[in-house]
């Protein structure tokens, strides 16, 4: 299987070529970058930390999705869009990690679906998934006697907050309790904010450092508190991930999937 890389050259793009290569049964097909970028025309493996490979950091993705049977995307935003109608267009499989969008550009990547296999996950590792499944499960036993917190902290450099995984794990929660994230989510808090709200699911966001990712979700009860936490300590862990997205999208149907489809959770 063929997976390309855009945004090669960034902290992940770099871990996942270098998991593409280290990886059986697929190949590296190639990376690209934005216009201008300084490393355009550098070999991508050797950027990577490897041995050169012969291909040459690009800057036409468009070509690269048709070289590519499934592209992985760790960039911004408004790129992941743009490759999602390139995934469309060349029915590519596409596998997401860009975090920080909006609802409008997650219904924008649900449109791309329609025409082509997406993975669309806000963490690849498989401990967080898990973790993701138990969130759910437990909020569904705990009773709004429980109240919800959950607490991320990342390195200094990360520009979204709260986390993609933290929302994921809101979501996770407001579905166990049956209600929707948008109406109980608490994003933040200073001043004078008044009582908690009943039901309400808080989100702190703390930065320093070189913090991978770690995720704590806090139930608090009268006299006891449940916490989940899963700390991770190498991002090689959300590159493998994300490279086994794309081996699994092999023969899929178009389709909005989720990494906890890819693992087996989703049933």
């Amino acid at each position: 299987m063929k997976i390309g890389v855009v945004g090669c050259t960034g902290r992940m793009g770099r871990m996942v070529v270098a998991e593409i290569t280290g990886t059986g049964n697929c190949e590296l097909a190639g990376g690209t970058e934005a216009a201008g970028h300084p490393l355009l025309g550098e070999d991508v493996s050797a950027v990577a930390g490897l041995a050169a490979s012969g291909l040459t950091v690009g800057g036409d993705a468009a070509a690269l999705f048709s070289a590519s049977d499934a592209v992985v995307d760790f960039t911004l935003p408004a790129a992941t869009l743009h490759h999602a109608d390139l995934a469309a267009e060349s029915s590519t499989a596409l596998v997401v990690g860009t975090t920080g969008m909006d609802e409008e550009q997650r219904s924008a990547l649900g449109r791309a679906a329609e025409r082509a296999p997406i993975v669309l996950a806000p963490n690849f590792s498989v401990g967080v998934n898990l973790l993701l499944g138990l969130t759910e499960q437990v909020a569904g036993v705990l009773g709004e006697d429980f109240d919800i917190e959950i607490v991320e902290m990342h390195h200094k450099h990360k520009v979204d907050a709260p986390s993609g995984t933290a929302l994921g794990l809101g979501e996770a929660a407001a579905r166990g309790r049956g209600v929707g994230l948008d109406r109980m989510a608490d994003r933040g808090r200073d001043g004078i904010t008044g009582e908690r709200g009943p039901g309400r699911i808080g989100f702190a966001s703390l930065r320093g450092g070189d913090v991978v990712g770690e995720h704590t979700v806090v139930y608090a009860g009268a006299g006891e508190r449940i916490e989940l936490t899963h700390k991770a300590a190498s991002r090689v862990i959300f590159a493998r991930g994300a490279v086994r997205a794309a081996l699994w999208t092999e023969g899929r149907p178009a389709g909005l999937y989720s990494m906890m489809d890819v693992l087996g959770f989703g049933a």
